[in-house]
């Protein structure tokens, strides 16, 4: 079941769910809204030749309140936001229609598991011919909650829990 808009506000208002900073006008009817960030990684490509899924990738780091996109080309950033998802929610990340329309596809892998904690790292791609302007604290992606039948037995306590900032693949720890 996805959660509208009243749902989220009481599991805000009881501490159940917790997302900081928030405004009011970041909920939307079945979603939250998520503001880009001004933390940012690209893959250093003028230093490795290639990428594997078995060796750590190397990125070059940044911070700015503005970010311009280049054609054909993939960022990572952060979100304002830390999000605490209860054992008993997921939610998906979706990018925004108006960011689509101008050819910005958001992705995270989309999904927030339960028991997450942390800001979201963001993959962003520019589809478009023109190059793409962004700005820190405009809404970016929002977040769509679904409740699950019963509370994860095994909660999220993986690789990325408690991230800050925009942070690399970390693929070469998995067990193949």
């Amino acid at each position: 079941m996805i959660l509208s808009d009243g749902t989220i506000k009481q599991l805000i208002h009881e501490g159940i769910l917790q997302i900081d900073p928030l405004t009011d006008e970041q909920i939307q009817p079945a979603s939250v809204d998520l503001r880009l960030g001004n933390h940012f990684l690209k893959v250093d490509e003028n230093t490795i030749e290639s990428m594997a899924l078995d060796k750590e990738i190397k990125y070059v780091e940044f911070t700015s309140d503005e970010v311009i996109i280049p054609p054909h080309s993939f960022l990572l950033a952060t979100t304002m936001e830390y999000i605490q998802v209860p054992e008993n929610l997921t939610a998906f990340v979706e990018g925004r229609s108006s960011i689509g329309r101008i050819g910005l596809f958001i992705q995270n892998a989309g999904w927030v598991d339960p028991g997450f904690e942390g800001e979201i790292t963001l993959e962003l791609y520019n589809a478009n011919r023109l190059p793409i302007k962004l700005m820190a604290g405009r809404r970016i992606c929002q977040l769509v909650f679904a409740q699950l039948d019963k509370k994860a037995l095994n909660p999220y306590n993986g690789k990325y829990q408690k991230q800050k900032s925009a942070t690399g693949s970390r693929v070469y720890l998995d067990l193949k």
